[in-house]
């Protein structure tokens, strides 16, 4: 399955601070109800969800030249997975290959996801 959604928020600007606690921040909301959306329109229904061990393929496309943290951009991306019901779980992966990929106008992401296959010790 592949999935391109938004470009995420850094997890630097995904929580807030608050007095109730650390909560998802405007931005991360907004980046998950974007993302879900995406999922939805391009599956074209609400999946169901992946039950097995998966390997996902990141690639990011920034949407500026700022130099960034690779691995800061994708707990928004496997939480709204998540709350979009791709999978059950983002523990579910058990191998992750992520890259940068070229600046892009608005930025976004691609998602590949397929059923995990351990490699032979």
């Amino acid at each position: 399955m592949k999935l391109t959604l938004p470009f995420p928020p850094s997890v630097n600007t995904y929580w807030r601070n608050t007095r109730k606690g650390v909560l998802i921040s405007a931005s991360g909301r907004c980046f998950r109800s974007n993302a879900i959306a995406a999922v939805y329109q391009q599956l074209k229904r609400r999946p169901q969800p992946i039950t097995v061990n998966v390997a996902v393929t990141v690639m990011l496309y920034p949407p500026d030249k700022r130099l960034r943290d690779l691995d800061n951009y994708l707990k928004a991306a496997f939480d709204s997975l998540t709350h979009a019901g791709v999978w059950m779980d983002d523990k579910q992966i058990k191998r992750l290959i992520v890259e940068w990929g070229p600046v892009t106008k608005g930025g976004k992401s691609e998602v590949t996801i397929s059923e995990y296959q351990a490699v032979a010790a």
